[in-house]
């Protein structure tokens, strides 16, 4: 077993050149002269003073591993993951997939041009001839999968685009991975979400928990888990499936390039709930909270989540799940309240609103991650000390995003028909769920008409968990819990 060490996850970048010196030529050999809008590469500088932020453990390399893709490597979560491995293991070969849509920004790698084991490559997991072309170009021994849409408020309204890109994008990666046959490890990185809400008082669930996904994220993400259990029956694939708590910091942003003005490559889309918090806060507007604020989530800091990617590579047994776990389970109105102190708001009651909630909103997610503690991962960075790094990041690049005031509502309206439809689409399902008729000729609202619905999908009785397993198992053995064949 490889051994870890620790060190500081802070890093400060050398003297870099424009990166569209370095990266566009590369991509124009790569796409056409005309494929790329060459204002995408301007440069402001921004970046450069920025830490080189990354996990704090480092473990031996492998001597099988030499070439690691990693698809979405211009995302929040990706990203941190690419600086990761491309810092701290200088013998691995790091690739960089992305398709560079809204969830994407390139200022989430700047910092490591010139590095010569860091790559960047424009391609669309959608695409079976970009997927090959990269995996034979860069002869791609080890896959990290992260490439996928993740707004749930988006997935109400605009469903197809999730399946297309976290399922089908999914199978044309498996199915291009078996094509190349050089493929000796594929980490699929999931949810926490696919498990379903979890009750309050009812136990964590582990990675041999039936998934029960409640919205059409979670589905996609369920459906895109069954594929990779069906190449790993099927077709041998040596492949892992992480499961992952909300993780939060430094870069959670999204980038619309098509949008970018032709001065600046700024993040415009801050869609997750810590970063939109903050933004708002900056600019001196009330924090909107869906439903009555109770839904809890647990967090996890994303250099935590690059170390537990570090040890299920060079720890973990290919064939297994793990959960990424976190210790911190927090509603909403008491994340909102953290950060109004932080931003030395006194009048907390006055700073909050409250707004119609989803159309339908998991009261909580809980899972268990004994089994990656066992390999010797832990959560280092308390919810506290990571929330106030993750301040304080914000507030000295508060210009990293640019004008972003238009998509800071509850509901988001931004420019771009996909998401606009979305955000039509679920107020009108949140406005339908808050009038919704009953037994009796009247009409109940909000939660109640959840919680109606609820009842009526019980009553259909569908197996209960631990049932379906039994059920399906055909042509062999039943496999072992938490496991894929």
């Amino acid at each position: 077993m490889a051994q870890a060490t620790v060190s500081s996850g802070w890093h400060t970048a050398g003297r870099i050149q424009s990166l569209r010196t370095w990266l566009f030529p590369a991509l124009t050999s790569v796409l056409g002269q005309a494929s790329l809008d060459t204002r995408f590469f301007v440069d402001d500088g921004l970046w450069r003073k920025a830490p080189m932020l990354t996990g704090q453990i480092s473990c031996g390399p492998l001597s099988d591993v030499k070439n690691i893709l990693v698809t979405g490597g211009e995302g929040f979560i990706a990203s941190w993951l690419v600086r990761h491995l491309v810092i701290k293991y200088p013998e691995y070969n790091v690739i960089s997939f992305d398709k560079l849509d809204y969830c994407s920004s390139l200022n989430n790698s700047r910092m490591l041009e010139g590095r010569p084991n860091f790559q960047f490559f424009h391609g669309d997991v959608t695409s079976d001839k970009d997927v090959l072309r990269c995996l034979r170009k860069y002869d791609i021994d080890t896959v990290f999968h992260l490439a996928a849409h993740t707004h749930v408020d988006l997935s109400f309204g605009n469903s197809y685009n999730f399946t297309k890109t976290n399922v089908l994008g999914t199978h044309i990666l498996l199915e291009s991975a078996i094509a190349v046959g050089t493929i000796k490890r594929f980490y699929h990185v999931s949810t926490d979400e696919v498990y379903g809400e979890v009750e309050k008082d009812a136990a964590d669930l582990t990675e041999q928990s039936s998934l029960w996904p409640t919205n059409p994220y979670a589905a996609s993400k369920a459906a895109a888990e069954d594929y990779v259990t069906a190449y790993v029956k099927s077709f041998r694939l040596p492949a892992v499936i992480v499961r992952l708590n909300n993780v939060y910091g430094p870069h959670q942003v999204r980038t619309k390039p098509h949008e970018c003005s032709a001065h600046t490559n700024r993040s415009q889309y801050p869609e997750k709930i810590i970063p939109k918090f903050i933004n708002l806060l900056q600019r001196k507007k009330p924090l909107w909270i869906h439903g009555d604020g109770q839904h809890t989530r647990r967090y996890l800091f994303a250099g935590d989540a690059a170390d537990a990617f570090d040890t299920i590579l060079h720890r973990g047994e290919i064939g297994q799940i793990y959960n990424v776990d976190s210790r911190d389970e927090i509603s909403n109105l008491d994340l909102a309240g953290k950060l109004l102190a932080a931003f030395h708001m006194k009048d907390i009651a006055g700073c909050i609103e409250h707004t119609r909630d989803r159309p339908f909103n998991d009261r909580r997610y809980a899972v268990d991650g004994t089994k990656l503690r066992q390999l010797g991962w832990k959560q280092s960075v308390s919810f506290e000390e990571g929330l106030s790094m993750t301040v304080d990041w914000y507030k000295e690049f508060s210009n990293w995003w640019g004008s972003i005031d238009a998509i800071l509502s509850p509901f988001p309206v931004v420019n771009g028909d996909s998401i606009t439809a979305a955000a039509l689409k679920v107020d009108e399902a949140a406005a339908h769920a808050q009038a919704a008729p009953n037994g009796d000729g009247g009409f109940v609202k909000g939660e109640e008409a959840i919680v109606g619905a609820k009842d009526e999908h019980t009553a259909l009785q569908l197996p209960g968990p631990g049932e379906l397993d039994a059920q399906q198992v055909a042509g062999g053995k039943k496999r072992k819990a938490g496991q894929m064949a």
